[in-house]
């Protein structure tokens, strides 16, 4: 006669490891779901960048019309909103194919304490939306001062 240890956890390994290989192949079903939404998904590139008296935005924004773009200050905060639409689509017989990436976008960037709020200018030129953040004017600060002793 052949003696064999019982372990009862074998049982439940088994039926975990089970729920394990389910939980891989709906994580897998959700990465496919991700990439087939993210071909609709349009983000802008976005370039910033800090001059001598101010800061500026650039934004990437190929086929966008003018109208379809919105720059708001919210809370301390440049929004830059827009949509870019999908152009016509092209259907033969045989061919149908779309590569251009459309959807809406909003993007924010917080401003720092030392802008001109009321002076923010925006400006679009051959598909790139340029935001023109002016700095306010630095007063002259002693770096050091004197008390005179009484």
């Amino acid at each position: 006669m052949l003696l064999t240890r019982y372990r009862p956890w074998n049982q439940f390994n088994d039926f975990r490891r089970g729920f394990d290989r389910l939980n891989s192949l709906l994580d897998e079903m959700d990465l496919s779901a991700q990439n087939v939404e993210r071909k609709y998904d349009f983000t802008p590139a976005v370039n910033t960048r800090e001059g001598e008296y101010a800061y500026h935005v650039e934004v990437d924004l190929p086929g966008v019309k003018k109208e379809n773009i919105k720059v708001d200050i919210e809370e301390n905060r440049v929004v830059i909103s827009g949509e870019k639409k999908l152009k016509e689509e092209l259907k033969e017989e045989d061919y149908y194919k779309v590569e251009s990436f459309y959807g809406t976008f909003k993007r924010s960037f917080a401003l720092p304490e030392n802008v001109d709020v009321e002076n923010i200018s925006a400006s679009c030129e051959d598909g790139v939306l340029e935001v023109v953040i002016p700095k306010l004017e630095k007063l002259e600060v002693e770096k050091t001062k004197r008390i005179a002793v009484k």
